[in-house]
């Protein structure tokens, strides 16, 4: 073997080439074999030793070697066939593509070869169809010269004609030749370069002057005495200016509206005692009368289209707004808020009256501002809670958001809007009037007194709120008539004024002070230490004494009523704020209305809400306080027995079931806040209560025991709250729920580690902590009080209690076992308070 042969074999050993998985996997699919040489994790030793096996093997070597070159030259073989295989196949594809190019080029000779041929068809036909061409040019061309001779005949016979009519004045028999004159004209307008026909053209234009003219001057003839004459004459000349030029029928109506108004102009002069606003309907009734026996005159004069009266109507509404206008500005200071409002509802009246009778067709703009009408509103009587006066579907008719427009709305009325805000001023003394006398009658009759007969019932709205949204909604109505434009920010600003005044002066300011709680300090230091002689029921029988010593100021049934009634007001007043500023935007023109904003307002009135709700809190923790303070004056170290639940437990759920029942009776028609109110005192009481709870120490066992049931009673009287005292039992809401459950399951906890031994500082540590994840070390120290140890003893405790937080507390917390949750300690709590109603 050769030095070359040596190093390929080398070359070889030390090649090895490995392919990814996913390529053996699909090479095994596509060439599968059993040959060992075949296979990915082939090892030469293995295979060589596979065939010769043992040394006599050996001699078989050459028959191996042979078999081996031989199938080595048969692979080559193969090789040699699949590459040869691949040559001739790029061969074929590169002829196979010489053809399809060959044959495309055949194609592009055939598609030139039709092309041409198209073409000289194409001219073959255009040769053939050129004669057929210019005769039918010419057949056209004679037939349009017959008709314009035609034409020219006619024009010329239809002149002469017409200029004898004219000189006749025989109008009604110049209409028809008049029409035909300027149909055939239009057929040679494109000849005007023709002198003949520009000459006849202009004859024809002259006799238009001429009977415009002639027409004109019979009609001043005919109206400038008082007898007029030739009327039938007049109306057929009408026909003859509604065929001429538009402008002449349009002098001649400016003429005549002019005639017509001549009177009226000299009758309402502005030196006229008739021309001043207190005499606005004479200026109506004159224009009313002269329609009348215009029509009954000279109706028949003018054609229907014509619409005369309401030009007239028309014209007289423009100048008496251009009159009154003059008028108001010279004399500005003489208008009141009375006599405007005279005069704009004369006018509206008016205007409305034109829009019935008139179609509006003769305006040039008749997309004048709508026309609302105002819609009388009935005062809310009794005690009842009143509807929403701005709200939609309610049992007062509401307004169209969209009320068609009339032409005529506010064709004179323009001229007031200048003035307008004299209405604003009035409109604010008339509110600031109202609310004096809403003032007033508060003095003489504070909220609540009067639906207070000692009978529980649903709180009522304060009447004076109705009556304030009544006439709220009557003004806006009668702004919206006299415009809603920038006006109407005006008089949104005015009712904003005045909701923040009621807010105060009528909700806020009759809102009774809460008294302070008078201290039981004093009262506690007259009991002797001789208690600690005493049994438990001797404990509990001297409870209810110190409780009456300890009592705080509270409202009467008066003052919650009242409280109530503010609420219930304050959230009429809310709603209704809410519906009052959508109605001022919907009747406000676009422009405007984004910038009326009452969200102020109704925050004030939320405020309020919350004051009322705070009071009621704070009137109801009052009356919990002393027997909170009382609970924490009994020597629970020395309680021997559990019995029943303490006194200061059955003076707060008493006290508790008979404010609550009259409050939720009294905010019926506001549920949502009363829930409020009981999650406030929810989330009020029970931290007092845990606060109290670290001030009774020492505690022993027993005393924990006895203290764990209270808890538990106060826990159930809680969650019964919201219906305390109802004939029908409601789930309380789920957020109330959530917030005593929470609240007083610390509270149960905090006596569980009391009454955890001490032992092991290290257990009663990891026991704080499971039952109580969150709690700070200094509240840890309090629990410790309760306990009564030393400080000495607590140091340790203190000690452990750091390190255990420093820990892992999560894990404790999945540790957390379940005899020692708080659900699990509350149903212990349940069959203690068992136990002791059978011992009892």
């Amino acid at each position: 073997m050769g030095s070359h042969e040596e190093d390929d074999i080398d070359d070889l050993q030390s090649t090895t080439y490995t392919f990814p998985a996913s390529v053996q996997t699909v090479i095994e699919q596509v060439l599968p074999s059993n040959d060992p040489l075949d296979q990915p994790n082939f090892n030469a030793v293995d295979y060589i030793n596979s065939l010769f096996p043992t040394e006599q093997s050996l001699s078989n070597i050459d028959d191996v070697v042979s078999q081996m070159e031989f199938k080595i030259c048969c692979i080559d073989k193969e090789i040699r066939s699949v590459v040869h295989g691949q040559t001739n196949v790029g061969q074929d594809g590169r002829a196979a593509l010489e053809d399809a190019q060959k044959v495309i080029r055949q194609l592009f000779v055939h598609i030139k070869d039709i092309k041409d041929k198209a073409e000289q068809s194409e001219e073959t036909v255009k040769e053939i169809t050129r004669d057929i061409k210019q005769l039918d040019f010419a057949k056209r061309n004679l037939t349009a010269s017959i008709t314009a001779l035609n034409h020219l005949h006619m024009l010329v016979d239809l002149v002469d004609n017409l200029r004898t009519l004219t000189q006749k004045k025989q109008y009604g028999e110049i209409i028809m030749p008049l029409q035909a004159i300027m149909q055939v004209m239009e057929h040679f307008r494109s000849y005007m370069d023709i002198p003949q026909i520009k000459q006849l053209s202009d004859q024809v234009h002259q006799i238009h002057v001429e009977l415009a003219r002639q027409i004109t001057s019979d009609f001043k003839e005919a109206f400038s005495g008082q007898n007029p004459k030739h009327f039938t004459q007049l109306t057929e000349g009408c026909l003859v200016l509604s065929v001429l030029d538009p402008k002449v029928k349009k002098d001649l109506l400016t003429w005549f509206l002019g005639i017509q108004l001549q009177e009226y102009a000299h009758l309402f002069d502005e030196n006229q005692d008739f021309a001043w606003l207190d005499k606005i309907d004479r200026r109506y009734a004159w224009i009313k009368k002269h329609l009348l026996e215009f029509e009954s005159k000279f109706g028949t004069i003018f054609p229907h289209d014509w619409e005369i009266s309401e030009r007239i109507a028309v014209q007289f509404c423009h100048v008496t707004r251009e009159d009154l206008a003059k008028l108001m500005e010279k004399r500005r200071i003489e208008i009141d808020v009375k006599l405007l409002l005279y005069a704009i509802q004369r006018t509206i009246n008016f205007e409305n009256l034109l829009a019935k009778r008139f179609t509006g067709i003769t305006l040039e703009n008749s997309d004048s501002p709508s026309n609302n009408k105002v819609t009388r509103t009935t005062a809310f009587t009794g005690n009842e809670v009143p509807g929403n006066p701005f709200e939609e579907g309610g049992s007062e008719k509401v307004e169209p958001e969209k009320p068609s427009a009339s032409p005529f709305a506010n064709l004179i009325g323009k001229c007031f809007e200048p003035y307008l805000n004299i209405y604003i001023e009035s409109l604010d003394r008339n509110l600031a009037d109202l609310m004096e006398k809403f003032v007033s009658d508060c003095k003489t009759q504070p909220p609540g007194a009067k639906d207070f007969d000692g009978i529980e019932g649903p709180s009522s709205v304060l009447s004076s709120c109705a009556d304030l949204f009544v006439f709220y909604k009557k003004c806006m109505l009668q702004c919206t008539q006299l415009s809603t434009g920038s006006i109407m920010l005006s008089l949104a600003a005015t009712f904003q004024k005045y909701l923040r005044e009621y807010a105060f002066k009528l909700l806020q300011n009759n809102l009774p002070k809460i008294a302070g709680s008078a201290g039981i300090g004093t009262s506690m230091s007259n009991i002797t230490r001789d208690l600690r002689d005493l049994s438990t029921a001797g404990l509990i029988q001297n409870f209810q004494s110190l409780l009456k010593e300890g009592e705080s100021t509270r409202f009467n049934k008066e003052e919650q009523s009242r409280i109530c009634c503010i609420l219930t007001t304050a959230e009429y007043c809310l709603e209704t704020t809410q519906q009052l500023e959508e109605k001022l935007r919907e009747k406000t023109d676009k422009c405007y209305a984004d910038k009326i904003n009452l969200s102020q307002e109704q925050d004030i009135f939320h405020n309020v809400i919350s004051n009322c709700i705070q009071l009621l809190v704070q009137d109801l923790e009052s009356g919990c306080e002393s027997a909170l303070n009382a609970m924490t004056k009994i020597q629970w170290s020395y309680i021997e027995s559990v019995g029943d639940q303490s006194s200061y437990v059955s003076t707060i759920v008493a006290h508790l079931r008979q404010t609550i029942p009259t409050i939720r009776d009294k905010l019926s028609s506001c549920r949502k806040y009363f829930t409020q109110l009981c999650v406030k005192f929810a989330s009020s009481f029970i931290p007092k209560l845990v606060q109290q709870l670290y001030k009774c120490k020492p505690l022993n066992a027993v005393g924990a025991e006895q203290l764990l049931l209270d808890v538990h009673m106060l826990k159930t009287a809680l969650l019964d709250l919201p219906s305390t005292g109802c004939q029908v039992q409601r789930k309380a809401p789920a957020t109330y729920t959530k917030v005593v459950v929470k609240g007083m399951a610390k509270a149960e906890m905090i006596l569980k580690v009391v009454m955890s031994p001490t032992e092991s500082p290290s257990a009663f540590a990891d026991q704080c902590r499971k039952l109580l994840p969150e709690l700070p070390t200094t509240e840890f120290q309090k629990i410790l009080d309760m306990k009564g140890l030393r400080k000495t003893e607590q140091l340790q405790l203190v000690e452990q209690f750091k390190q255990s937080g420093n820990s892992d507390v999560s894990r404790d917390t999945r540790n957390y076992t379940v005899q020692d949750s708080p659900e699990n300690e509350a149903g212990k709590i349940k069959r203690l308070e068992k136990l002791i109603k059978k011992r009892m």
